[in-house]
């Protein structure tokens, strides 16, 4: 997922009473007076398929629906509430159609078009491991007042994060979860900084708090333990150093056990949900959420995940949580008049088709409130892969870019960080751009611990630095063939927003 899947994104702080229709205006929210009939409701020979069903947050309706849900021929998995997100289980393939009729349903819709059952592989960037010979030559090239791997992370540099732990390194009383594929909290550069009270496994959509179920369940989900390392490794004299070292880390498990490490709707719900409930400051969202790249509003599956995911988010903001997400890995213009899509949905059989970023979005990343960020390289230029946009992208962050070599004892461009079983490795990506943002809103916290969540944002922008478009062609893998297109000027362009964000000035 760190690779060319992964990703980010908008902010400002939106009351949870606010709704997707009145915070995007993206819905009618006219729901059906008529109730669901029970003759329709007794099919169940299609696959068994998960459905988020959105109602009004009322105790009164949500019942009312979850008798319509079962006389539809679902289950209820989990009811959220709060929010009015109800996940359900079921194996009637005319579910949501018939769902969508009830009475107090305002959104439904499969958050899956492969069974439950279904297990896939996904297109997971490779990480560069760390041998031991390598990390012995980086460390020979390490001061005495950095941490052993340090030489090799040129990003912490980049942004002053090396001088901004002398500073402040972060408060304990500031927590960012990481929502990913799960945290090794057993690493000894995490162990540290990791909060167990606010971590958990929301694969499913419901969440487990047994002792170590945020873990990875093997060595390829690697992704959330190297953001963790990102945002928060201690600087304890082992391995490397976080942007953040003095923050806590905390790991909440959304992406699937299996090979296909997908992230679903209904498990991101909850663990937005989650993380608002356990006092959590920050979230770092490093992925988009499957299975459409694009989630368009004029298909009623695809306008359910939307609403499901915005309420939660929305829900998150309102409790203090800001949330920072991954622009995404396809150089695609999110400003752009239209995109093609050719991966989704990537449970099942991709179709390719073209969207429209405007009316189709990118979730988490495009709904209000979320803090988009794009990648650069050691040259703080942006990534050839990174995905940008004018009026989308908010900031910019370190990720790495496998084409710009930095005078490190690896000469590797891509990002240094912790991996499962005690081990350091190199990614680049959004993924890895997100967390180094999420750690700079960590350190303003810190500095400023009753900033909301709007207030965090700006902050973040305000502490940018903003290189402006760059003036030749942009050709970021360097085959001579122009690749993206930068519109904006010096305050805020589409390729770093307001600009790259600055830890030193951070904790200034």
């Amino acid at each position: 997922m760190a690779h060319l899947r992964s990703r980010r994104r908008l902010a400002l702080a939106v009351p949870v009473v606010l709704s997707l229709t009145a915070s995007l205006g993206f819905l009618p929210g006219v729901a059906s007076a008529a109730p669901l009939t029970t003759a329709a409701s007794t099919t169940a020979d299609g696959p068994n398929l998960a459905y988020v069903v959105n109602t009004k947050a009322d105790h009164r309706t949500i019942e009312s629906v979850k008798k319509a849900i079962s006389a539809a021929g679902g289950s209820v998995v989990i009811a959220y509430e709060k929010i009015g997100v109800i996940v359900v289980h079921s194996a009637n393939p005319d579910f949501g159609k018939q769902i969508r009729g009830a009475r107090g349903v305002q959104s439904a819709g499969a958050t899956r078009t492969a069974p439950l059952t279904a297990a896939g592989t996904t297109d997971e960037g490779a990480v560069q491991k760390l041998s031991a010979a390598e990390a012995a030559k980086v460390s020979g090239a390490a001061t005495a007042a950095e941490e052993p791997l340090e030489a090799d992370q040129w990003d912490l540099r980049a942004i002053g994060a090396d001088k901004a732990a002398k500073i402040n390194p972060g408060s304990k009383n500031v927590t960012v979860a990481v929502i990913d594929v799960g945290v090794d909290d057993t690493h000894p550069d995490l162990a540290p900084n990791f909060s167990a009270s606010q971590s958990a496994n929301c694969v499913g959509g419901k969440p487990d708090t047994t002792y170590g179920a945020w873990r990875p369940v093997d060595a390829d989900h690697y992704h959330g333990t190297h953001v963790a390392g990102e945002i928060a490794a201690a600087r304890n004299d082992i391995g490397v150093a976080g942007v953040a070292p003095g923050v806590k880390v905390a790991g909440i498990t959304v992406g699937e056990p299996d090979s296909t490490q997908l992230f679903y709707p209904e498990s991101v719900v909850c663990a937005f949900v989650f993380a608002a409930d356990h006092g959590v400051e920050i979230t770092n969202n490093s992925y988009y959420v499957d299975p459409w790249l694009y989630n368009c509003l004029d298909d009623p599956d695809q306008r359910a995940i939307v609403d499901a995911v915005n309420r939660a988010q929305l829900y998150a903001q309102s409790k203090g949580t800001l949330n920072v997400a991954s622009a995404g890995n396809s150089n695609d213009d999110l400003d752009a008049d239209s995109l093609v899509d050719d991966s989704s949905p990537d449970d099942s059989t991709p179709v390719p088709r073209t969207v429209d970023p405007h009316k189709c979005f990118d979730v988490p990343t495009q709904l209000p409130g979320v803090v988009t960020v794009s990648a650069t390289g050691v040259t703080g230029a942006k990534s050839y892969y990174s995905s940008y946009g004018q009026g989308v992208v908010d900031v910019a962050g370190p990720g790495g870019d496998k084409y710009k070599i930095p005078d490190t004892p690896s000469k590797n461009g891509r990002i240094l960080s912790t991996l499962p079983n005690n081990q350091y490795g190199y990614l680049q990506g959004t993924s890895m751009a997100s967390p180094h943002v999420a750690a700079v809103a960590a350190l303003l916290k810190s500095t400023h611990p009753w900033a909301t969540p709007a207030q965090l944002q700006g902050l973040l922008k305000a502490q940018a630095d903003n290189p402006g478009c760059p003036t030749d062609p942009y050709d970021g893998d360097g085959d001579g063939v122009v690749d993206a297109t930068c519109v904006g000027g010096k305050v805020r362009n589409g390729f770093y927003g307001f600009g790259i964000v600055n830890a030193l000035k951070a904790v200034k």
